[in-house]
């Protein structure tokens, strides 16, 4: 059964090289898609409309390979190289390590409600390719836990790059978000993965609030004041992801969650890659068609994507751009009739921004969205521009659990060094 879309959400979901996210519903049993806005009016269906994922079922992937990713050179597997010499070394973020089960147990409630462990289920809050999302209360402390389900068989079998299935692409999100804690991020609690089911389980914290674009509406979008103030928490975000050499690849509004008291966090980290030092060298495109920088279109409209790179934390920087675009005018800087036409307005098209707008917003969306990544503005710019700080001041400087950690060693070598010396 296909969800009717919408052909301005669908252009939001324009999927490139395997890049398939989860929507969240805003209301009980019901999958909604974010909303979005512009003045796209063509009839031609931008994506092959996607197809809804009930409990146990899964739409049919590209069963193309065994799963078997033995290329060693590949983007995949320095990610997690990186990324297990972080966990190995607990170079990361996390004072509590994420929690990891082994064994699954399904069972039913006294009403009947199903469960996985301490697990109640309450209802389906969203879906993707790769499998859904459903809203649980933990049993244990009451809390709602946003759970991200998946049947593995069917991430082995769906390929979505040269090197990488569909289970390379969840594995890695895990690896990263093992090793994230920040305000602005949501936070995983619990992996399950019991070895003698098919079943995996991602368990979230449950933000309960709506989208970064949810409640606005053509022609104003948020206003500044609000913009302003979602901006600020997804810059904070991204300069944390950034400073650990995190590439989200795919910020757009509907990865975006607002919570109840309005502070933004950054999900779905599917397509994130790691990179190593200041080396941001990617060459898988990444994320949705409106929000490519153009450097990654010029490589999308190539026959071999991989042959073409580009600068992961740059294209990052652009996708920023575009969002706070959407928030400030509720409409996209470069929408076409097809996808190839979206990446061609992309490259090509002059960036559009009204008479009247505050000078210091166009200042700042002009640097954002320059379409020479060596000239855009970088993230420590944009922190400290001057609509950014209005009157809340500059953005905040997060110190992390792996910064503090480091510090407190570093005093205690000191210290050390000291009364040996006394």
């Amino acid at each position: 059964m296909f969800i009717k879309r919408d052909p301005l959400a669908e252009a939001t979901e324009m999927g490139c090289c395997g890049c398939f996210g989860f929507s969240f519903a805003k209301k009980p049993k019901k999958v909604v898609r974010p909303r979005v806005f512009g003045n796209y009016t063509s009839e031609e269906s931008l994506l092959d409309q996607e197809m809804e994922v009930e409990d146990g079922e899964f739409d049919n992937g590209d069963d193309t390979g065994n799963g078997d990713d033995s290329d060693l050179q590949s983007p995949v597997r320095r990610s997690e190289e990186i990324l297990n010499y972080r966990l190995q070394n607990s170079l990361i973020c996390r004072e509590v390590p994420v929690k990891e089960t082994h064994k699954l147990v399904r069972s039913e409630d006294e009403n009947g409600n199903k469960m996985i462990n301490e697990y109640v289920r309450e209802y389906k809050i969203g879906s993707g390719s790769y499998g859904k999302v459903v809203l649980y209360h933990s049993s244990v402390d009451g809390k709602y836990y946003a759970i991200k389900a998946f049947h593995k068989s069917h991430l082995l079998k769906l390929r979505v790059g040269p090197f990488e299935t569909a289970m390379s692409d969840v594995l890695r999100e895990v690896l990263i978000m093992k090793t994230l804690n920040h305000p602005n991020i949501v936070n995983l609690v619990e992996v399950i993965d019991d070895p003698t089911t098919d079943h995996f389980y991602m368990v979230l914290e449950y933000v309960e609030g709506k989208w970064v674009f949810e409640g606005a509406g053509p022609p104003g979008g948020l206003g500044e004041s609000t913009s302003r103030k979602y901006f600020r928490d997804i810059i904070c975000g991204l300069m944390y992801l950034h400073a650990h050499n995190v590439v989200h690849g795919d910020i757009k509004p509907d990865n975006l969650l607002v919570t109840a008291s309005g502070t933004v966090k950054i999900g779905d980290f599917s397509v994130s890659q790691v990179v190593e030092d200041d080396n941001d060298e990617l060459r898988r495109s990444p994320g949705t068609p409106v929000f490519t920088a153009p450097e990654c279109c010029l490589g999308s409209c190539m026959t071999d994507v991989e042959s073409s790179t580009y600068h992961g934390k740059a294209a990052d920087t652009w996708a920023v751009g575009v969002t706070l675009y959407c928030m400030v005018l509720g409409r996209y800087p470069f929408l076409g009739d097809t996808l190839q036409d979206t990446y061609d307005k992309i490259v090509n098209n002059p960036l559009y921004l009204p008479d009247g707008m505050n000078p210091l917003l166009k200042d700042l969306i002009e640097g954002l969205l320059c379409k020479d990544p060596e000239r855009r503005m970088t993230l420590e710019a944009v922190s400290e521009h001057a609509w950014v700080i209005g009157e809340g001041g500059p953005i905040p400087r997060y110190l992390c659990w792996c910064k503090r950690s480091s510090r407190s060693k570093e005093e205690v070598s000191n210290g050390s060094a000291v009364d040996l010396l006394a």
